[in-house]
């Protein structure tokens, strides 16, 4: 298989980033960044290396969820833009080979939605059974919430009727009845509306809500991930190259269900929440042993699913898959302070700041997220090393304006201070001393590092193709594996320690076998180093000892004396 022959399967080398149009880069000076103020900063992007933009919600809201409370799924929120404004800004992206996705918000509306607003006044509205109602009243839910702090239950009486609504989520927000076939093809509907205007596909937000029948006749949905493959199939028909990034935060077996099994045929990529935090548990310890167990844990899946990597999002750092103990570790290096901490499951800061600022470890971190089996995901301002505002309520702690400069409002824009969509970080980690343009004039800065690590990246395919294996070694800080698809190899090591380590690797086997089965002779061979270290030679029995620096990292292509490959 050449590369060329899985171009259409553009998701399994991908580098996705994420952004808020609301917070990246304001245009008109009313200090909300909008579709116009993006389309400038694509070029931006560009020479990053990002390959696919992920867009956050710009649908039409009250904004009382940060846009995941949406009142038309066919709008464009006035703040941000127009049609016109979007459509322009997708076409400045793909004439910079550059996709966009954007959430696909369909678990819930706002409870201003027009549906919603019929559907509150009778039980005779054409919209009733759009949501999910309850006559009798509803037992105590208040374990289940998803946000502890702000609701005690799932469901909330609607005096009007005298009945309760479904909410998983925020009671503002009532939850879609996807059992109902008016509703479903809703949801279809507005997908195809935007697939047409140009996006390439969704991030589709609380996969597993979205699917639930809870309160609801069930037996109207016998089985929910069919709804959830009719969707991939329609994706197919009206995009032959779209996907779909879900969001489920289960065990892997779990994970597996949704991508369809062995089929694949669900979800497109998922994010590997398993692996994340298994990840922040072992920079807690400085020992591999947590990641190095998940990332073999993972299933088996289709090779044309994909996992997605990343070490932060939107929302706040869960670690609700760790258990209680190992869940202070983390809190402990992390986030001691309880302002911290959210919801006692997880963490609304962004690396940097956990990290302490330090920039060898920062980059042993992020070249660890892309050598990883997967395709890694970016959240704006990462690329720059951008920190958080601990003074924001929950989740808007990483919801701050993109800093650009650092002058006037970080040259996010022009407004009055005070009218910015929100307060700008401040300290060490505020634009005075982190900001884009300073970034991008220094050659030894993060952004430059995360521009070689995407080159890297996209330049070898093993990666988002390839075998993953674990490489055994005796050193509990080190994560050494190898990636190999058909006769090429990349062997990567990362110390997540502030200790020095030498390790012994032992590359025979799996390593040298090309697609026939035959093993490659390694005598003489050598491991190029790809991020402008040293050259490494193995010894006759395919060993060699790998020296890394506290907190190294090393990324090595296996080059044999008979490939005729260039390095």
């Amino acid at each position: 298989m050449r590369i060329t022959d899985t171009s259409d399967l553009w998701w399994k080398t991908a580098v996705v980033y994420c952004l808020d149009v609301e917070t990246f880069f304001d245009s008109g000076g009313d200090g909300v960044g909008d579709f116009a103020g993006l389309a400038q900063r694509v070029d931006y992007l560009a020479e990053l290396g990002v390959t696919c933009i992920w867009l956050m919600p710009f649908y039409p809201t009250p904004d009382r969820d940060d846009g995941y409370d949406i009142t038309d799924f066919y709008g464009v929120d006035p703040r941000l833009g127009d049609h016109g404004e979007l459509v322009e800004f997708l076409r400045t992206a793909r004439d910079r080979g550059m996709r966009v996705i954007a959430d696909l918000v369909v678990n819930h509306t706002s409870d201003r939605h027009p549906w919603f607003q019929s559907a509150k006044k009778s039980k005779d509205s054409p919209y009733r059974d759009y949501y999910v109602w309850r006559s009798d009243p509803p037992p105590d839910t208040s374990k289940e919430v998803v946000f502890p702090d702000q609701e005690d239950s799932l469901w909330t009486l609607e005096e009007t009727t005298g009945e309760w609504y479904l909410h998983r989520f925020y009671k503002h927000q009532p939850d879609l009845n996807v059992t109902n076939p008016a509703v479903r093809d809703h949801i279809a509907r507005a997908m195809g509306f935007w697939l047409e205007l140009g996006l390439d596909g969704f991030r589709v937000d609380a996969v597993p809500f979205f699917l639930e029948t809870m309160g609801d006749d069930g037996t109207q949905l016998p089985d929910p991930h069919e709804f959830l493959r009719d969707l991939r199939r329609f994706l197919g028909r009206r995009s032959g190259d779209g996907i779909l990034l879900g969001e489920v935060n289960l065990p892997y077996q779990d994970q597996l269900l949704f991508f369809g099994g062995s089929d694949g045929d669900e979800l497109t990529v998922m994010f590997d929440f398993i692996g994340m935090q298994n990840l922040y548990l072992s920079l807690a310890r400085q020992d591999a042993a947590p990641l190095a167990k998940a990332l073999t844990a993972r299933p088996a899946i289709n090779p044309d699913n994909q996992w997605a990597t990343f070490v932060r999002n939107h929302d706040e750092l869960t670690l609700d898959k760790l258990t209680e103990d190992e869940r202070q570790e983390v809190f402990a290096a992390f986030g001691p302070e309880e302002r911290m901490q959210l919801y006692g499951r997880g963490l609304k800061r962004r690396l940097p700041p956990m990290l302490g600022g330090d920039p060898r470890r920062l980059r042993m971190v992020y070249s660890l997220l892309f050598s990883l089996p997967g395709t890694p995901v970016l959240y704006y301002g990462e690329e720059i090393g951008m920190g958080e505002d601990l003074d924001a309520e929950g989740r808007l702690a990483v919801r701050t304006p993109m800093q650009w400069t650092d002058a006037d409002n970080a040259g996010f824009s022009t407004a009055a201070p005070k009218k910015l969509i929100s307060p700008l970080v401040d300290g060490g980690f505020g634009p005075q001393f982190v900001n884009a343009a300073r970034a991008r004039r220094d050659p030894d800065s993060l952004w430059n590092f995360m521009a070689l690590l995407i080159r890297r990246y996209r330049e070898c395919p093993e990666l988002g193709w390839g075998r993953f294996e674990l490489l055994d070694q005796p050193v509990p800080s080190v994560l050494a594996h190898r990636c190999t698809w058909e006769e090429s190899t990349i062997v990567l090591a990362h110390n997540l320690s502030a200790e020095p380590a030498t390790v012994r690797l032992e590359l025979t086997g799996g390593s040298g076998a090309g697609k026939d089965g035959t093993t490659r002779p390694l005598a003489g061979a050598l491991l190029l180093d790809l991020l402008d270290g040293t050259d490494l030679e193995l010894a006759g029995d395919g060993s060699v000892e790998l020296p890394l620096d506290a907190y190294g990292y090393r990324w090595l292509r296996l080059h044999t004396p008979d490939d005729r490959r260039l390095p």
